[in-house]
């Protein structure tokens, strides 16, 4: 059986319980459009969802796709039953205070105990907030992110009007720091986005470095940790990574994707500010939304409206079962996708068919098969990602420097190699990085 069905009995213990708080509503009788076929259009769709790559199993190592745990699942099952909107506190009361509590627990794993946030739909919207906020407070400035920060940045800051640029990273995919220096210098960057964890290596910014040049010049550092954040709470970390990562409170803002790490469905994503009156930036008035209660709607710090309850719902139920805490059973998750990427990493320095960036941050690999030319290298690595497809496992390729991969022959012209990316993010990687070897070397002469 590979999907769970066994936690579906939990879910019909919860419905009766939450049921039974609605005994005193009179009698009713709901309609259901096209009931009679409902079971049928049903089966036609799980029909269709066999047409996907089954991003629960560990041979599927491509994205940065996690499954839900089933808490979250269930409990976001649960809480469709009544569809409730944490826009504003009349259509979700209850689901409103347990955003609040959620989004406490994500900030005080940061070690911030006064701070403003809140959900959102996912690490886009979430940095768009943030890189709202730093135009209101420096408008005009510059947007700095390095070139291997997410492109959501660039894209982001031409919605809002705000320039934009991108700063050099080292062989290592980290910011440059000596770039980084030189670019600040000039007196107009008024945020520098410090991404820990990037999306093609899971790279690690030198926040350190970077705090000691916002000391200097002045600008906001906002740290884009949607992929990397929950590492915060991992004890396997290389010093680098550890570092950054003990910086991580200094930041005036922070973004995290639960619906990565955080075992959540998609979409779900949260943003944090370090000073919470940066909430009035955000103030308007809604005479027909806020009217109900003096408490904080949520819709009154925040750029959505409407929004699902039951995401607050199932963050909030998967927090309870595993508490964000170091040493826990959730950051030992964390810490075997670590200790898989890291183990895939040594056998694939001394198996000898492949050459990997470099070492892994957090748990994911790039690598490339040898080869006598880029343009070998390039193409062996498309028909190994369709060899190794076509044997059950699931990689991704990616196009990335060539300074990468310092040992590879340079060639005029061509500064960028396809490479293979592996994401290790399921804690069951750790026992399949043998049998995930085994099929990459077998399918190496593709």
């Amino acid at each position: 059986m590979a999907l769970d069905h066994d936690s579906l009995r939990i879910l019909a213990r919860a419905l009766e319980k939450l049921d039974a708080g609605f005994s005193q509503l009179p009698e009713t009788t709901h309609t259901v459009s096209g009931g009679e076929r409902m079971e049928e259009v049903m089966l036609g769709l799980a029909e269709k969802l066999q047409d996907n790559y089954p991003y629960f199993h560990p041979l599927y190592a491509g994205q940065m796709l996690k499954p839900p745990h089933p808490v979250a699942r269930l409990a976001y099952s649960l809480a469709m039953y009544i569809n409730p909107n944490n826009h504003a506190l009349d259509g979700g009361r209850a689901t409103s205070a347990l955003e609040k509590e959620a989004a406490a627990h994500i900030a005080a794993m940061f070690g911030w105990k006064e701070f403003l946030g809140h959900l959102c739909g996912g690490g886009t919207m979430a940095n768009l907030e943030a890189l709202w906020v730093a135009g209101q407070l420096h408008p005009g400035k510059k947007i700095l992110a390095s070139d291997q920060a997410h492109y959501t940045h660039g894209r982001i800051s031409g919605v809002l009007q705000l320039p934009f640029e991108t700063v050099e990273t080292d062989s290592s995919g980290r910011m440059d720091v000596d770039a980084l220096a030189k670019r600040v210098a000039r007196g107009d960057a008024g945020t520098v986005v410090a991404t820990l964890g990037t999306t093609a290596t899971g790279s690690v910014d030198p926040l350190p470095e970077i705090m000691e040049l916002r000391e200097e010049y002045g600008f906001r550092v906002h740290v884009d940790a949607a992929y990397g954040g929950y590492f915060v709470l991992a004890s396997n970390l290389a010093e680098n990574a550890g570092k950054s990562f003990l910086r991580i409170a200094e930041a005036d803002s922070i973004v995290i994707d639960p619906h990565k790490h955080g075992l959540q469905p998609y979409g779900c994503g949260c943003v944090l500010f370090r000073d919470p009156g940066v909430g009035k930036l955000y103030q308007h008035d809604s005479p027909y939304t806020y009217f109900s209660s003096p408490e904080l709607h949520l819709g009154e710090i925040s750029l959505e409206c409407s929004r699902p309850g039951a995401a607050a719902a199932a963050l909030w139920a998967t927090q309870k079962l595993l508490p964000l805490e170091r040493d826990g059973e959730f950051a030992r998750g964390l810490e075997r996708g670590r200790g898989a990427a890291l183990q895939f990493f040594s056998k694939l320095k001394t198996g000898g068919k492949f050459i990997a960036a470099f070492e892994p941050e957090l748990d994911i690999l790039a690598f490339v098969p040898q080869g006598t030319s880029l343009e070998e290298i390039s193409a062996k690595s498309r028909r190994i990602f369709e060899a190794t497809g076509r044997a059950g496992l699931h990689l991704a390729v990616a196009e990335l420097p060539m300074k990468f991969w310092p040992d590879l022959a340079s060639e005029s012209g061509r500064s960028t190699v396809t490479c293979l990316r592996s994401v290790l993010m399921k804690p069951e990687h750790l026992e399949w990085v043998g049998r995930i070897v085994e099929i990459l070397e077998s399918c190496s002469e593709a």
